[in-house]
């Protein structure tokens, strides 16, 4: 897949069939749209064109916008690839371009940058400047500049019953059962791994501390959660705490993981780890002994959990 970041320089030399959002999350209702995106396309022997918006335009539009976002750019584009999308055209979304008319938006954009032959949107699609115009304008235009529109029904996207907002919710309130129920797949962060202050490790339990650039990244209700990661090749398991290790009087929040029966240095790699299910929240123990003796514990509440699931 070629992800395209520079929206000018994008020049399909063949028309393409082309889906258009912000899809945050890519979640089990945005696949139905890529995966019938992707179907047209090979039925067509045309390239699948994902066009997406970056600052998500409620971070451009809302003054006090602060909205944070289930995947980065980076996350996103490894869904898209794994579903199959040939490009991914990412546009910079500013107030100017919010104020095209819906048929300028269609005209300069879908049409003459786009190249579309055909355009696959959900029923309740909205665009153009107040997001003003709707799928049967869309089909209008298609009559005008010769191309077809494709919608995914109502009752094939209501019947998922599921949102960007709901998983956001779900996320912020440490439920990631339900979040990765609605996504398809396991919430993910993902960072490099920075240099920690060693404690984990003088009580047996060391951790890879991970930094995450992406600000605008949604960070899950602080706790205690089941996590894996794919490190060369192996799923491995482990602990995490995102929180602010009360015990240790630290202010600023950290997230740390210890990885099961793993002992390699993961310092300045990038890594990204799946959230499976939530032990408990952070809390603040008396002495580090009492901290490290409920890290036994919920090391073999973890590794129960993984082995009743993983049977």
């Amino acid at each position: 897949m070629k992800i395209i970041s520079n929206f000018n320089s994008f020049s399909p030399k063949n028309k393409t069939i082309a889906t258009i959002g912000t899809f945050d999350g890519v979640h089990i209702g945005h696949q139905k749209i890529i995966q019938k995106l992707v179907q047209t396309a090979h039925k067509k022997h045309l390239n699948a064109v994902v066009l997406t918006f970056f600052p998500h335009p409620r971070m451009v539009l809302q003054k006090d916008a602060n909205i944070k976002l289930i995947n980065t750019i980076n996350e996103k584009a490894q869904l898209f690839e794994k579903l199959g999308v040939d490009n991914l055209v990412v546009k910079k979304f500013t107030k100017q371009f919010s104020r095209l008319s819906a048929e300028d938006f269609v005209k300069q954009v879908l049409v003459d940058k786009l190249k579309i032959e055909t355009i696959i949107i959900g029923y309740d699609h909205h665009f153009g400047r107040n997001r003003n115009a709707n799928i049967d304008d869309l089909r209008a235009f298609g009559e005008i500049y010769s191309f077809d529109v494709e919608e995914i029904s109502v009752q094939d996207i209501n019947e998922v019953a599921v949102s960007s907002t709901k998983i956001r919710i779900a996320l912020n309130e440490g439920d990631v059962q339900t979040a990765n129920a609605f996504l398809g797949y396991n919430f993910m962060l993902t960072g490099i791994v920075v240099e920690g202050k060693g404690m984990g490790k003088n009580i047996g339990f060391p951790t890879a501390n991970i930094f995450i650039e992406e600000n605008y990244k949604l960070i899950p209700k602080q706790g205690v959660y089941i996590v894996q990661s794919e490190i060369e090749g192996k799923t491995i398991f482990g602990m995490m705490n995102i929180g602010k290790n009360p015990t240790l009087g630290d202010n600023e929040q950290s997230i740390e993981v210890h990885f099961f029966n793993f002992s390699k240095s993961l310092y300045k790699e990038n890594i990204q780890v799946e959230l499976i299910h939530r032990i408990r929240d952070e809390q603040k123990f008396e002495s580090l002994e009492s901290l490290k003796e409920q890290l036994k514990k919920d090391k073999q509440t973890s590794l129960d959990f993984i082995a009743s699931n993983n049977a």
